[in-house]
Parts: C-alpha cells; structure tokens; sequence
C-alpha cells in the first residue's frame, strides 16, 4: 500500500527537529536537512519518493527499487557509487558515503515502518510540517490546510471597525 512524506513548507518553524531525530536514528548521517534561504526562510530538503522516480529510472546497477509502502529505496549492496541518481534527482537528496561506498537517502524510516510506525521526522515534528499516510490522507490533508490558510487571510482582511463598541 503506497504511502507519501509530505512537507508543508510554509509551517516549518526551522527548529531543525526532523534533522535532529533523522541524524539519531541513522547514527549521525541525517537524510533529511534543514536548509535556509538567502533571506533566512528555512526549507527542509528530503527524498519526495516520486511516483516516477527518475533515480530508478537511471541507475545503472538496479540497485534502487520502490518497497511495500512507495518507498525509493538505494540497496548499498549493489550501488555502484556512480551519482547517476544525485544528477538525475531534482531535489539533489542522494549523498554519498564513503564508509558504505555507496549512495544513501531517506528511506522513510524502513525499521519504524515495518513496526507500524511512521517516520521519526514526521512523528517529532512540533509544527506538524511533515505528515506521512496514504496518498488520499495526505491530498485532504492539504486540502483542509489550505481550507484554513484561505479563511484566515479572509478573517485578517475583514474590517472589525466599531465592533465591541458601546453607542
């Protein structure tokens, strides 16, 4: 059943949370990161696991593959090391390590999801930035984020001129 990581980019309070926990579980190598703007606006940068992934597409030794969940998984063992999949990734998410000689990038927390649980980043995320579900959760939940942006610029815009005032 095919699940989607979701950042909400305009609630992200840059705290620097999911980077946090993400390095802790992956033992210092984080594969997601808090990145900042030219004018301080803080952008988390991770694996979007795209429905046409064209880091699948690309690599050369068949050593990235899509898990149970949608997950876009790099396999270490048969990674040849050659980048292809950081040239072709239009987020530039897949990193290099040496110890592994192979390419690495979130794998939406593999060892949690197989416990039932959801990506650590998105379970500790204090703004409820980044949500994970099934790809119809994740679109109403957007819709109703999105619901409610609209009604607050409308409240924001409404005139409160004379209200609570006493003839």
């Amino acid at each position: 059943m095919r699940k989607v990581l979701h950042v909400d980019y305009s609630l992200c309070i840059g705290c620097e949370t999911c980077q946090g926990v993400c390095e802790f579980i992956h033992h210092g190598k984080p594969n997601i990161r808090v990145y900042y703007t030219v004018t301080g606006i803080p952008i988390p940068i991770t694996c979007r696991h795209c429905e046409k992934a064209p880091c699948i597409e690309v690599c050369p030794a068949g050593a990235i593959f899509r898990d149970h969940d949608g997950a876009v998984i790099i396999n270490p063992n048969k990674c040849i090391g050659c980048m292809m999949c950081l040239a072709v990734c239009p987020f530039g998410v897949p990193t290099f390590d040496v110890k592994l000689k192979a390419m690495t990038k979130c794998d939406m927390c593999a060892d949690r999801r197989q416990l039932g649980m959801p990506p650590a980043c998105s379970e500790m995320c204090p703004a409820e930035a980044i949500f994970f579900g099934k790809p119809e959760e994740v679109e109403e939940e957007i819709r109703r984020r999105t619901a409610e942006k609209i009604a607050r610029e409308r409240i924001s815009k409404v005139s409160l001129e004379g209200v609570g005032k006493l003839i």
